[in-house]
């Protein structure tokens, strides 16, 4: 049963994210609405608790949908575990749909990244998105808190892949680093301006580029008496053994 973006948003209050057949054919819609979070156990208990915005719970809802042809991906999330969404991003990546990303709010932390994902980022004007270095809680002995860090730095390098794959060259690895240190909220124009978006939301799509005509074959220049100039049948025998060799080489 198909629903509407307002029904589905509303059952989004619970869930991170809902995938939904979209209302064109072979569509899909993907909505990010609250936090990530993995699969945990209870602490009383020793329950495992199952989460619907994990990577996992992920992978089988889109299975369930088969072979879509167009991803929508809305989003309004402050972040979340950085695993489960890296886990997201990789699955939208290699999936053989069309994907767009809406900024619709906040694209905070790993809601920042899952986008990157995507074909097309579109992103409404008043929208933000915040890039920040991975954190954790840690305690230990000093070796442990120092491999903690350590850890944390290799974590925050793997993330920027995905700033940088979709800015293709519009920020530097050094202009990434200062921006994510300093915790940076971005505006939209800013989100535009280093890559991480492609347009506003309701600006016009840009308009696909004609393939460039094929000149029509010259004709043979006239030599010197005004007569055009007869082939050369020994340099067309050889080229036509030359590329017989050629041919079965590579072939």
């Amino acid at each position: 049963m198909k629903m509407s973006k307002q029904e589905m948003m509303m059952k989004c209050s619970r869930n991170f994210w809902q995938l939904a057949q979209g209302e064109e054919p072979g569509a899909a819609n993907l909505y990010i609405y609250n936090d990530v979070e993995a699969d945990g156990v209870d602490f009383w208990t020793g329950k495992e608790i199952k989460s619907e915005t994990s990577a996992q719970h992920f992978r089988e809802e889109l299975e369930k949908l088969g072979d879509v042809k167009q991803i929508n991906v809305y989003i309004n999330s402050k972040g979340g575990d950085v695993g489960e969404g890296i886990g997201i991003y990789s699955q939208l990546k290699r999936h053989k749909a069309h994907k767009t990303a809406y900024i619709d709010g906040y694209a905070c932390s790993i809601a920042s990244v899952i986008p990157m994902a995507c074909d097309e980022v579109v992103i409404s004007p008043p929208a933000t998105m915040m890039i920040h270095p991975a954190w954790s809680f840690a305690m230990g002995n000093a070796d442990e808190l120092r491999k903690t860090a350590d850890d944390l730095d290799k974590i925050t390098e793997s993330t920027k892949q995905a700033y940088l794959l979709k800015s293709g060259g519009k920020i530097s690895a050094a202009k990434l680093t200062e921006l994510m240190n300093a915790e940076t909220w971005l505006t939209a124009k800013e989100c535009i301006k280093y890559g991480f978006a492609d347009r506003l939301l309701g600006e016009a799509e840009p308009e696909p580029e004609e393939p460039e005509k094929k000149k029509p074959d010259e004709e043979p220049e006239p030599d010197s008496d005004g007569e055009p100039e007869k082939p050369d049948k020994e340099k067309e025998d050889f080229t036509e053994k030359a590329m017989s060799i050629i041919g079965d080489f590579f072939m």
